[in-house]
């Protein structure tokens, strides 16, 4: 680095991708929090374990073949050549290490595995308390290690396929991350089913409450502050996007194109203050489900919130929050669906919706930028709109392919294959025996040794469906 400003723009955005995950982290000590508090105190540890031994295992998986997919697959299976060239994401490249040539690529590359930390999370806490360990963690080296950072290539990188061919556009991942993890945690609990005793037998729905409220909540504050690093994450600090017009140096969204982090600032706090908000007033004031909505709301708003305005961040916030919950309880009675978090409704159906609506809303804006690096998504099929200066354009139809690829093609289909097999083995869920004693009890002993416990309303009543 022989010019002081290319070495300080280096500098700069080595030290800006580092500090985003360290706050990224803050979401994983919330989801421990978060679900160690939802679960009851028989399942504690197990619950905690589970959560915790994803991130070592989706860390050597992403290592050794993750990263490569993301720079891989753009264009597959639309490229006339197949896969990009790659090389330099290769576990034993020399740029996959210690080296003064590149020094962006490592804190880049542990910015996106905090993006598939999180997005196995997610799935963590909608099948607590009856999913075998060894089965959570293979489905988390699937959903961590390869299909969201599949679909990360296909639609979160600048020349891939879903933008450049169907104009999709989800700048701080309510697709990329969000609805394929519902998506995934959707399928796995159709397999999986509810917890003993969560549904009656003329098919009412039985709560089963939070062991520690307190945890829940300060889970979910963690949780909200780790999104702020989330969202940095997503942005390039500091890029030359002149061009032929010259130079120009401007933070990006993840397609490169211009973007603010007071744009982040207006529309993160809008968007999580109308889930608040609609969540508070569609449950009457139902402490968990007023906070999931502040995090629904971001979901629900990521999609756009590069170009939204910040009344429309608080708008689309609220309308999707109470779209998941509406369907959180249609789904759960209808299908007895037993997501113990809601973690398909924030992130799912939130997501889901968040994509779809960006569609209308930013019609006409560009997707993303122009072509960079040797990519030929373009020239192997004509974008379904353009921009006037031949951009692919965020439209309606690319956004509801692209919120169906994410939810249920790669999200859904995946996940219930899998579950399948698992089920097929006996490798999937706890024995009947061990799920009424207790996860902790059966394997990792008391969580709570020194204090007496005593037999809650819920557990009675599991207990009398166990003998039926």
């Amino acid at each position: 680095m022989g010019d002081p400003v290319d070495a300080l723009t280096t500098i700069f955005t080595e030290s800006y991708y580092w500090i985003t995950v360290v706050m990224m982290f803050l979401i994983h000590a919330g989801f421990c929090t978060y679900e160690v508090g939802a679960s009851r105190r028989k399942n504690v540890l197990h619950t905690l374990m589970k959560n915790t031994m994803l991130i070592p295992l989706v860390t050597v998986t992403f290592f050794f073949f993750g990263w490569y997919v993301y720079f891989a697959f753009p264009n597959v299976p639309f490229a006339s050549g197949g896969f990009s060239d790659a090389s330099f994401a290769e576990p034993w490249d020399e740029f996959m290490g210690a080296h003064m040539q590149d020094r962006i690529l490592g804190v880049f590359w542990a910015a996106f595995l905090l993006f598939s930390w999180t997005t196995a999370s997610i799935v963590s806490g909608a099948v607590i308390e009856r999913i075998k360990t060894s089965a959570f963690l293979i489905f988390a080296v699937l959903i961590g290690s390869f299909t969201w950072i599949l679909d990360a290539a296909w639609g979160w990188h600048p020349g891939g396929w879903m933008v450049q061919i169907l104009g999709y556009h989800d700048a701080y991942a309510s697709g990329v991350v969000h609805a394929i993890a519902g998506g995934s945690a959707l399928a796995i609990l159709c397999v999986l089913g509810p917890r003993i005793g969560k549904f009656g037998p003329n098919g009412e729905v039985n709560e089963i409450k939070p062991h520690n409220p307190w945890l829940v909540t300060v889970g979910l504050f963690l949780i909200f502050t780790g999104f702020w690093g989330f969202y940095a994450a997503c942005n390039v600090p500091i890029i030359d996007i002149g061009g032929e017009a010259g130079t120009f140096f401007s933070a990006t969204n993840i397609y490169l194109m211009p973007t603010t982090l007071s744009a982040i600032v207006f529309n993160f706090l809008m968007s999580f203050s109308g889930g608040l908000m609609a969540a508070y007033i569609v449950t009457r004031g139902d402490p968990f489900w007023t906070y999931s909505g502040g995090l629904g709301g971001i979901i629900a708003a990521s999609a756009g919130n590069d170009l939204y305005h910040p009344l429309q961040a608080l708008f689309i916030a609220a309308v999707g929050v109470v779209f998941m919950i509406y369907m959180h309880r249609w789904v759960e009675r209808r299908f007895k669906i037993d997501d113990a978090v809601g973690a398909v409704a924030v992130h799912g159906y939130a997501g889901f919706f968040g994509v779809i609506v960006c569609g209308f809303v930013l019609w006409g804006y560009p997707a993303g930028s122009p072509m960079f690096g040797d990519y030929s998504a373009r020239e192997a099929s004509i974008a379904l709109f353009e921009t006037p200066e031949g951009l692919p354009q965020i439209n309606p139809v690319g956004q509801i392919l692209g919120a169906i690829i994410m939810f249920w093609v790669l999200g859904f289909l995946p996940c219930y294959v899998l579950a399948r097999v698992l089920q097929y083995f006996k490798m999937l869920r706890v024995p009947r025996e061990v799920e009424l004693a207790g996860l902790d009890t059966h394997q990792l002993g008391d969580a709570y040794p020194y204090h007496a416990h005593q037999e809650t309303a819920f557990e009675k009543i599991e207990r009398t469906y166990a003998k039926e």
